[in-house]
Order: structure tokens, then sequence, then C-alpha cells
């Protein structure tokens, strides 16, 4: 490698031609000329002296190099905007950026009344919403709090347990009239069921509680819990759903008996945060917000 090193800048140029397969997509989308960022990539390259992109009329496409180096790239990207909202946040009082990791359905059905109260409370508090039921890494700074549907592992991170969600299966009240409601596995393989379109690491450890459902079960295919629920509420069919939610939106839940799925829902933290105010604030009333939504009659 060079004796230089090379500076952040252009490893964050590097991370938005990645992203946009081209110079003109990637100073768009970071606001530079398209000439400075096809310096950067070059000074990058000269630096390491590695090619990163393969040019053709079409863009950019990432060597091999490219792509092994882009992890390493995403955590200073991360780094870098930790270290923007840590300053930030400085002043006395809950205030700055503080960013938080959910899941698809908590970030729309259990996240906007929190928020509301939050921006009540706190005004000078801003919250960076990630929807995404991906495990973000906390100790890489991809975000300073998560809600987490597993117990994490990490030493380095404060966790809280807030209680298990239920999930069962649920249908609106208007399909189980159309077409009646199963009351064993035989009746169940006769009705539209809703459920995954393809089997990840997380619907594999459910299996033992899926029982005969797979994905040949299903006549409506979605990987979207939130185009699930949709879909039950819409009368489609019968499928899983927070038994919480259920309630609130009477829904009717079907052999509860046979399929009850319990998540531990954990909310945590990276310990440096702990005595940070805007995280402190955030990370106390997600837990109330939760545990009151896991508690809900």
């Amino acid at each position: 490698m060079a004796s230089e090193e090379p500076g952040w800048e252009l490893y964050r140029t590097f991370l938005g031609v990645l992203n946009e397969g081209s110079l003109s997509g990637a100073a768009r989308a970071l606001g530079l000329a398209q000439p400075t960022v096809g310096r950067h990539v070059a000074a990058l390259e000269k630096a390491l002296r590695l090619a990163l992109f393969i040019r053709s009329p079409q863009g950019f496409s990432p060597t091999d190099a490219a792509l092994a180096l882009r992890p390493y790239a995403e955590a200073l990207a991360s780094t870098a905007a930790a270290l923007q909202r840590v300053a930030a946040s400085q002043d006395e009082g809950v205030r700055g950026t503080v960013r938080v990791s959910v899941s698809d359905v908590i970030g729309v059905e259990v996240m906007p009344p929190l928020l509301a109260r939050l921006r009540r409370d706190h005004p000078g508090l801003v919250v960076e919403l990630v929807l995404t039921n991906r495990v973000q890494d906390l100790l890489r700074r991809e975000a300073d709090i998560a809600v987490r549907m597993l117990r994490p592992s990490q030493e380095s991170l404060v966790a809280r347990r807030v209680g298990a969600i239920e999930l069962g299966l649920h249908a609106h009240a208007d399909y189980l009239a159309r077409h009646g409601t199963p009351r064993t596995e035989a009746d169940l393989a006769r009705h539209t069921l809703i459920g995954f379109d393809q089997e990840t690491a997380f619907v594999r450890s459910l299996r033992k509680a899926l029982g005969p459902l797979r994905r040949e079960s299903f006549g409506l295919r979605t990987d979207s819990d939130l185009a699930q629920l949709a879909a039950i509420r819409a009368g489609v069919g019968i499928g899983f759903c927070q038994v919480p939610l259920a309630r609130r939106d009477r829904l009717v839940r079907v052999m509860a008996r046979r399929f009850s799925l319990r998540l531990d829902t954990w909310i945590t933290m990276h310990e440096d945060l702990r005595d940070s105010p805007r995280c402190r604030a955030t990370f106390d009333a997600l837990v109330d917000a939760l545990g009151r939504h896991i508690a809900a009659p």
C-alpha cells in the first residue's frame, strides 16, 4: 500500500459509486461534482494499488477487491455517522440525533405514538428510524438502539428484556364467515394461507412451531411482514400476526393451542451510550412502549 493513508472522503465516494453504480449517480447522492467523484475513485485505487471498478458504458461494476472492501467501508461510514450524532448532542438536555433500528411491524404499528410522545417531551431530539428485519450491528454503530427478537450475545451491549411477543394464526371475521373456521390441520390445508416466500434462517428456527406449514402451503407468499398483516386485515386468508395487534384490530385467532410462537423482545444499545441523555430517554421510552404493547389486553 502507499505510505499515505487514504482519507475518509475517498472511502465515502467509493461507497457512493458502489451503491449507485455510476459516477453521475454517486455525484448526485453525495452532492459532489462528477469529476470530483472520478478523482476520488482514481486516488483510492492508486493509494490501495487495486482496481476497484470495471468501467463500461453501462456504468461501474465492482471488482472482487471492491466487494471485499465494502463491509469495512460501511463500518467507517457507520462510525462517522455515529460521531456526528454524538457531537450534535453534547449540549445539556435531551437533544441531538438517535438512530433506532426496529422491525417493519414494530416500526409501523407500535412506534408512531411513541415518536409523538418523544417529540412532544423532547423537541430537541431527532429520531432516525431504521425499519429492517436485519439485525443491525450496534458494535459498528449502524444504530444507537435496536429492538431485537433474540437475546444479544455481545458483552459490550446494554440489554433489557421487555417480555415475549406472542404470534398466532389469525383471520378477518369476514373471511371465516365465508370459508369456515379451521379446527384441525386437515381443515387448515383447505384454506388460503398467508406466509413467507424465502425460507430464511429465522424461519428455519421456527420450523417446529410451524409444524406442517411450508412455503408450498401458502396461497399468498411474501417476505414482507407488513404485506402479510395487510392481507390478513383485508380478508385474504389466514396468517401469523402478533396477538396484541390482532386484539387491537379484532382479528379472530384460530387453532391457538396448535400454533403459538413466542418471541423474546430485547431493547439494546452500546454500553458507551448508557450515560447519553438522548439515548437513555429513547431507551426508556421504548421499554415502556413495548412493555405496554406486549401486555395489552
